[in-house]
């Protein structure tokens, strides 16, 4: 029979400490009363998707809303396929939508914490220390199979059920001590495997925090923990981690469920209390009546970077998540109109369980509804920032008079029922174009009653009354006075009571005047406009309007 203690001691000659050791190191965390630690682990493999923020803003309510901790842990185990800087712009990203973790790396790439190191490079000795343990116990035991070992191994079942290093296929398992020494003295690399106590006839359940109640099958494979260079594989180094960094729940994607089985056996033999797991089903998107998953190849927006260019702003972007995240949450803002969104009691039971639909059209609403509660201050700065980066003409527009741009911005801000004509701040340029001399067009076309010959008659004598400093009352009473001058009503109940009687109603009227200085029939406050507009610009836009009409009422009265 193995000594199974020489055998750890050959395996790790120069790990000298124990298992308690670390278990001192990283006491339970002094939390009340159902406080939830959760943690964001990215590999430094890619950059931020939707798909990550989404599962990371849901570990982040999670300990947030029970007062709880949440951590970043840096899993790096896979070295090949690292990507420098990729988790410094993860978590830049992160910070943009207000997610910063309480301990962990930080996004300048320093640590915080009593639980780390935070990245698992750095902990190499931590998990052979627990896998020295294993060996101890009988749990773990060297592989000398190579690449072809394993191959033929594949090749052997072909038609099996149950496929990979069990049973009688895991022939380095029994291997005594004197064979397993020789093989080391004679150079030969190897692997460290668990030896799984799994029963093929027996299943493993757990309560998913989402999802609800799953079984499956007990893990049977010998599965790797170390590889040959002493790094663990995933499965082995985060059940570590979870366990010394006392994560109570981890939120994944559900794509991890299959390995469910596995970690909680590894959990249960290294003598550690599992984690609660919480499996997020992915980002859907509808497509010709069907369903399917956001793709980073097909879907731009499965970017946040998307976002980001599109002038989205996190709050929107959160606002919208929460809509999605919890099926109660719209009920909830109803009720809640003014209150900071971190108020929301937030639950992993009231999520999706199949998956929930993002819909770029809904976060489009959103948006305008989010946007349209901000201060005129908060959209100039939060778009001036963004037009920096993204759109140098709305910047050169802003820094010519900061003042005056907010002034624009702030016209019908703060009504009752704002306006909602911003859903994002590339809409900006378009939404101010006319304000602007460098980006006003002109366009002539009318509509309702309003033709080139009414047009020019309103305007003959507008240009002679309107004065930009007159209150809105002046300034519209004046209108109203203009109308039977040009044979329109005041009064548009008046108009449809009797329409052959009058050319047009007041609306139709200042639809003329809204046209000539905007370019546009649909605006924001023409009274506003008119003021910021300034005197010079106002006439000289009625005049340009003047000509162009009495042309059009030439040409078709040859």
């Amino acid at each position: 029979m193995t000594d199974y203690k020489e055998l750890a001691q050959l395996l790790f000659p120069d790990i000298d400490k124990s298992t308690d050791y670390y278990e001192n190191l990283y006491p339970t965390r002094n939390l009340k009363e159902g406080a939830r630690v959760t943690r964001f682990a990215p590999s430094p493999t890619g950059f931020l998707h939707l798909g990550n923020l989404f599962a990371c803003s849901v570990a982040y309510k999670t300990a947030k809303t029970t007062d709880g901790v949440f951590y970043v842990r840096v899993e790096d185990t896979d070295q090949k396929r690292k990507v420098e800087g990729a988790v410094e712009v993860m978590l830049q990203g992160l910070k943009t939508y207000g997610i910063t973790a309480d301990e962990g790396v930080m996004p300048d790439g320093s640590q915080k914490g009593d639980y780390g190191p935070y990245i698992q490079s750095q902990r190499k000795e931590i998990y052979q220390t627990y896998a020295k343990w294993l060996v101890k116990q009988g749990l773990a035991y060297p592989c000398f199979c190579s690449a072809d070992d394993l191959e033929a191994l594949r090749q052997q079942q072909e038609n099996d059920d149950i496929k990979g290093y069990y049973g009688k296929y895991a022939k380095c398992r029994d291997l005594s001590y004197e064979q397993v020494k020789a093989n080391i003295d004679a150079g030969m690399s190897w692997t460290l495997r668990l030896r799984s106590p799994g029963d093929v006839s027996k299943k493993c359940y757990f309560d998913d925090m989402i999802k609800g109640k799953i079984e499956m099958p007990e893990n049977v494979i010998d599965v790797v923990l170390l590889k040959t260079d002493g790094i663990p594989t995933y499965h082995f180094a985060h059940v570590i981690d979870d366990h010394l960094m006392r994560t109570t729940h981890v939120i994944r994607g559900d794509e991890w469920i299959a390995s469910v089985a596995l970690h909680i056996q590894l959990f249960k033999v290294l003598g550690f209390k599992p984690v609660k797991y919480a499996h997020v089903a992915p980002l859907m998107k509808e497509e010709n009546g069907n369903k399917r998953k956001l793709s980073k190849r097909k879907d731009p927006e499965l970017a946040v970077t998307y976002y980001e260019q599109e002038g989205f702003p996190a709050e929107s972007v959160n606002e919208y998540m929460l809509t999605i995240m919890n099926s109660n949450f719209e009920d909830w803002r109803r009720t809640n109109k003014d209150a900071d969104i971190n108020s929301f009691p937030f639950n992993l039971k009231k999520m999706s369980v199949s998956g929930a639909l993002f819909d770029l059209v809904k976060l489009t609403d959103v948006s305008k509804n989010v946007i349209c509660t901000m201060t005129a201050q908060e959209v100039f700065d939060k778009s001036y920032e963004w037009a920096k980066e993204y759109n140098k003409q709305l910047a050169a527009l802003y820094e010519k008079d900061k003042a005056y741009a907010t002034s624009v911005l702030n016209i019908d801000r703060g009504n009752k029922k704002p306006r909602k004509d911003i859903a994002k701040w590339s809409d900006i340029m378009d939404y101010i174009s006319y304000m602007y001399d460098e980006t006003f067009e002109k366009n002539y076309e009318l509509t309702g009653n309003a033709t080139p010959q009414l047009a020019a008659d309103v305007l003959e004598l507008y240009k002679d009354i309107v004065d930009v400093n007159d209150d809105k009352d002046t300034w519209f009473a004046k209108i109203k006075e203009l109308c039977p001058q040009v044979g329109c009503t005041p009064n548009v109940k008046e108009y449809k009571q009797n329409p052959d009687a009058y050319r047009g109603h007041v609306g139709d009227v200042s639809t003329v005047i809204r046209v000539a200085l905007t370019g546009r029939t649909n605006t924001p406050d023409l009274f506003a406009i008119t003021a910021l507009l300034g005197a010079d610009r106002v006439r000289e836009r009625i005049e340009n309007a003047i000509a162009y009409y009495k042309e059009e009422n030439n040409g078709s009265n040859q």
